[in-house]
C-alpha cells in the first residue's frame, strides 16, 4: 500500500528535523547569538519539501521501501540552503519582510548583521554536511557540483551531460530584483522562476537520485560496472571533479532533472497565485507583496485561471518524465500533485 501525501510529508519532515537537530550547533554553543538565529529560522516551521523530494528520489532509484541510510543528512543540508536563502531574501535590502513561516523574520528578531551571518553560516554548514556524506567520493563531488551550480549563478556545466542550466538561485534573485517595478514578460518570468525557485527544487531531486544511485551500484551488478565502492573511472576522470560519477546513469538523471524542472516551475506558479488569493495568516508570510511591488509573476502576465492551467500541464509533463520507473515513482508523483493543490 502506497503512503499518502500526508504520510510522506510527516515522515519526511520528522527525519529532516531529527537530522537538523543533530547537525545544527546548540544554542548554548558559542557564539550563542548566531546559533540561536540559525535555529530560529530553521525550526520556525516549513514543509521540508526539498528534503522530502530529495529523499523520495533516492528511494525511487534504489527501488526500496525504506529511505537509503544517511539520506536525511543530504536533505537537511538542502533545507539549510533553503533557509539561508529565505533569511537573506527577507532582509530590508531585498524583500524587507517581517514575517516568514508565521514567525518574525530573522533580522527582526536578531538584527540585520546577525541575520546575514546566520544565513552565511547555514550555507557553509550545508556544504560541510554534504562533504561528510557516507557515499563514494566521486559522487560526493558530483552532488557538491550539482548543488553549487543550482544555488549560485549557474555558470558551468554539470558532469558529462553538458546540461544547459538556468542561472541558478542567486542569479534568479538578481534577475528578480532588476525586473521589479517594470511590466513583466512571459520569457522573463519563466527565466526568474526556473532560477530563483526551480533550480533548488530540481537539484534536490537530482542530488537525491545521485545519492541513491551511488548506493545501488554497490550491491547490483548492473551498477557502475566494477562492483567496488566507486564508479569505474580512469585516473584522469578521477581527478576531473567527479564529472563522470553519474555518466552511466545519464538517462535516469536527465529524467529526474526534467521532473524537477517541471514540478519546480509549477510550484512557483502556484506560489504566485497564492500570494494574490490567500491571506498572510494562511500563507505564513506577507500576502500581496508581489503585486504591490510589481514583481514578475505568472498571474501578472497570464492571469490566475491560465496560471493554474499551466501548473497542471507542467505536472503532467513531470509525470511523463518518470513513466519508466513505474509504481516506484508514485510517491514523487503524489508530492508533485500536492505542489499545485496546496493552499499555503
Amino acid at each position: 500500500m502506497q503512503p499518502t501525501v500526508k504520510d510522506l510529508l510527516l515522515s519526511g519532515a520528522q527525519l529532516t528535523d531529527a537530522a537538523l537537530e543533530r547537525l545544527l550547533p546548540a544554542t548554548d554553543t558559542l557564539p550563542h547569538s548566531i546559533h540561536r538565529a540559525m535555529r530560529h529560522s530553521t525550526f520556525a516551521g516549513g514543509k521540508r519539501l526539498r528534503p522530502i523530494l530529495c529523499m523520495e528520489a533516492a528511494r525511487m532509484v534504489t527501488a526500496t521501501e525504506s529511505y537509503p541510510e544517511g539520506i536525511a543528512d543530504l536533505g537537511a543540508a538542502l533545507e539549510m540552503i533553503h533557509t539561508y536563502s529565505l533569511i537573506h531574501d527577507d532582509l530590508p535590502a531585498l524583500d524587507n519582510d517581517d514575517l516568514r513561516r508565521g514567525q518574525p523574520t530573522c533580522h527582526v528578531v536578531f538584527g540585520e548583521a546577525t541575520a546575514i551571518l546566520a544565513g552565511d553560516a547555514l550555507q557553509t554548514l550545508a556544504f560541510q554536511t554534504i562533504a561528510s556524506l557516507p557515499i563514494p567520493s566521486p559522487t560526493t563531488v558530483a552532488i557538491l557540483r550539482e548543488i553549487s551550480l543550482a544555488v549560485g549563478t549557474g555558470v558551468g556545466r554539470v558532469g558529462d551531460l553538458d546540461t544547459k542550466l538556468p542561472p541558478g538561485m542567486i542569479g534568479g534573485q538578481v534577475m528578480d530584483i532588476e525586473a521589479e517595478g517594470t511590466p513583466p514578460t512571459a520569457a522573463l518570468v519563466e527565466a526568474i522562476h526556473r532560477s530563483k525557485t526551480g533550480a533548488l527544487i530540481t537539484t534536490s531531486i537530482v542530488s537525491g537520485g545521485l545519492y541513491g544511485l551511488s548506493l545501488r551500484h554497490r550491491s547490483a551488478s548492473s551498477g557502475y560496472g566494477n562492483g567496488n565502492d566507486e564508479p569505474a573511472t580512469d585516473s584522469k576522470s578521477r581527478s576531473d571533479t567527479g564529472r563522470t560519477a553519474y555518466a552511466p546513469y545519464a538517462d535516469t538523471i536527465a529524467r529526474l532533472r526534467t521532473f524537477g524542472e517541471k514540478a519546480g516551475l509549477a510550484f512557483q506558479i502556484v506560489d504566485d497565485v497564492l500570494d494574490m488569493t490567500q491571506s498572510s495568516e494562511e500563507l505564513g508570510k506577507t500576502a500581496g507583496k508581489d503585486t504591490a511591488s510589481i514583481k514578475a509573476t505568472w498571474p501578472a502576465v497570464f492571469g490566475i485561471d491560465r496560471s493554474l492551467h499551466d501548473a497542471q500541464e507542467l505536472i503532467a509533463d513531470a509525470f511523463a518524465a518518470l513513466a519508466p520507473f513505474g509504481p516506484a515513482a508514485d510517491p514523487l508523483k503524489s508530492l508533485a500533485q500536492y505542489l499545485v493543490e496546496r493552499k499555503n
